[in-house]
């Protein structure tokens, strides 16, 4: 390798070999399988007992993965365990008008046969693929899982990180993983700051059961506080994610499931037929938050640890695994080439892959809930006239396929459907 800094980052005997990942949710144990596979011994520790984390329970939540984030499931060994309680994402429909009136004229229609690769993506419900990851997870001899344990205290030196867990206990490796959340205790514990901005808005969380079938159709009907997205579960099934005012989300949330039903209905429409809810419902707070630095000494942060986002593109779990895929293919690539993959001149391949990437994302996000979440009447007439210039043009409609299906920019190999 012709890096006059070889000598720096070639490493020695005395480095620890193993990768600690702090968080078990979606992102932390993709790494692991991913990291594993590759041959890396990877420790993974979580706070929720491992009986609650296998909980087989339908509560609502569901995500869309993107085509590109399929193919990295496919690639690590998860797709093939949640692949029957999949469906997928034939076409997407977006709409802008007010609850009860009825979508404007103009709107943007995406199908999935404007490419060759497939369907654009996705749905799947939490319980299946946080059950398939840990079951794989398991198979595996590479990775250990720490169970119901909390990091109180990291530290590191030139040869390696050390954990202190609750317990008392510590561990040792050569470089640490945040996959803790928009929270993230690693990156705080590492002194990294974050900066962005409260949406005031909270998401309402939920599925739905139909009567009419969906086709495998997701819709986005923006109203002025916020937007609404259907997305198409397995059977005459959806999952909501409903934007409000934080005030009015909470009094929504507040009330009876006869009279949310109420309150969703005339957002909803009637194409499908009557609706009930079907498990559980669940808010959370809106906001924009980056990580000012993706790494730091030993360390490493992923998915939400790293950036938060507003849903308005679904893309939050598809970001994460792009982390997951090139932090992925940066510590394998260079554990060839016998550096050592914690050192800082080797993470600072991971932060400029992805660091333009996301902040370009966050930032689109953004924009687009601005101009959407509001009543403004030159804007609903520029955004209407604009929505229904792209839906005219095939050309314009098959990029926003595309990138939908995430297979747009420098992806890593596993989001190409290619081991490292």
């Amino acid at each position: 390798m012709d890096n006059p800094e070889r000598a720096r980052i070639l490493h020695g005997m005395e480095h620890k070999p193993d990768i600690l990942i702090v968080g078990g949710g979606l992102n932390g144990p993709a790494l692991a399988l991913a990291l594993a596979q590759t041959g890396h011994t990877v420790t993974i520790i979580d706070a929720l007992a491992e009986k609650v984390r296998k909980n087989a329970a339908f509560d609502g939540r569901a995500y869309a993965l993107a085509l590109a984030s399929q193919r990295l499931l496919q690639t690590i060994g998860v797709w093939e365990r949640v692949a029957d309680h999949a469906q997928p994402m034939l076409e997407i429909k977006v709409t802008d008008g007010h609850a009860g009136t009825g979508p404007s004229p103009f709107f943007m229609h995406f199908d999935h046969a404007e490419i060759e690769e497939g369907p654009m993506g996705y749905m799947v419900e939490d319980r299946h693929l946080r059950r398939a990851l840990l079951d794989a997870m398991d198979a595996d001899s590479n990775i250990t899982q720490i169970s119901g344990r909390t990091v109180i205290a990291q530290d590191h030196d030139a040869t390696g990180v050390t954990l202190t867990l609750n317990d008392g206990s510590t561990l040792t490796g050569c470089l640490l993983v945040g996959c803790d959340g928009r929270r993230s205790g690693t990156a705080a514990r590492a002194g990294i700051k974050r900066s962005g901005w409260d949406y005031g808005q909270t998401a309402l969380v939920c599925a739905i059961e139909h009567d009419l079938p969906h086709h495998g159709i997701a819709h986005q009907f923006f109203m002025p506080p916020g937007p609404l997205a259907i997305l198409p579960l397995t059977g005459n099934r959806s999952s909501i994610v409903w934007s409000e005012r934080t005030d009015a989300a909470k009094r929504i949330n507040a009330l009876p499931e006869a009279d949310y039903l109420q309150v969703l209905r005339p957002r909803f429409g009637d194409f499908l037929g009557d609706i009930k809810l079907a498990g559980d419902r669940f808010t959370y707070p809106l906001n924009l938050t980056i990580a000012n630095a993706f790494i730091g000494e030993r360390m490493a942060l992923v998915g939400d640890a790293a950036h938060g986002m507003h849903p308005i593109a679904g893309q939050g779990l598809n970001a994460g695994l792009r982390d997951v895929g090139a932090l992925a293919e940066v510590l394998t690539l260079a554990g060839r080439r016998g550096e050592d993959i914690g050192s800082v001149l080797v993470l600072e391949r991971y932060q400029e892959w992805r660091r333009f990437d996301t902040a370009s994302l966050a930032m689109a996000t953004d924009v687009f809930n601005k101009l959407f979440s509001n009543d403004k009447p030159l804007l609903r007439v520029g955004r209407d006239i604009g929505m229904g210039i792209v839906g005219s043009l095939p050309g314009l409609r098959r990029g926003f396929v595309r990138e939908a299906a995430g297979l747009t920019g420098d992806l890593p190999k596993l989001l190409q459907g290619r081991p490292i």
